[in-house]
């Protein structure tokens, strides 16, 4: 690993981004000029390829999905980044999403809340074959056609996929996407 640049602010993270074009961007969400989850929208759209990491002192889930509607890979507590942050980094790195193991706590047990409340038993035995595959391509960060040359299938055809799975676990973005195949143990935390 090698460290090709640092910022002071969101908006010279993102110049950085574009001008230096790393595998992985670590950013606080509380940034000055430009806020962490606003630069990190801003590099996913110049290049999705970047994988962006989140530091945050909030283990708030409406945060972590906020940061992974911007475009992040992994959310990390500050108090804890120490610990994580080389697993981290090597997991975005890789392709796979990753959240230190208390944010993957309160996330368990928030679907596990809701999963009783909507009186699910296990809403992954919903889902058919393919829309499975389609779910963990999409969770490991694949557009639909990236996972559509890995199944090969038309975009067209993973979309439908995507739409009813998405429809079947009642989940609305490509964020609830990442979140419910980490809960599950689809793709790694």
């Amino acid at each position: 690993m090698e460290v090709v640049g640092e910022a002071t602010d969101g908006r010279q993270a993102v110049a950085l981004a574009k001008q230096l074009h790393p595998n992985v961007v670590i950013m606080d969400i509380a940034m000055p000029l430009l806020n962490g989850l606003e630069a990190a929208a801003q590099i996913a759209k110049e290049d999705p390829r970047v994988s962006v990491i989140m530091l945050s002192m909030h283990a708030d889930e409406s945060y972590i999905l906020r940061a992974l509607d911007a475009g992040a890979k992994g959310f990390l507590l500050k108090d804890k980044a120490d610990d994580d942050i080389e697993q981290a980094v090597r997991s975005v790195a890789g392709g796979k999403p990753y959240f230190s193991p208390v944010i993957a706590q309160t996330l368990l047990e928030d679907y596990v809340r809701l999963m009783r409340e909507r009186s699910v038993q296990d809403s992954y035995a919903l889902l058919t074959e393919r829309e499975r595959e389609v779910l963990q391509l999409l969770a490991e960060g694949k557009s639909n056609k990236e996972a559509a040359a890995v199944l090969s299938l038309s975009p067209y055809t993973v979309e439908t996929h995507r739409t009813n799975l998405m429809q079947k676990l009642g989940l609305h973005n490509t964020a609830e996407i990442v979140l419910y195949a980490v809960r599950k143990g689809i793709v790694g935390r």
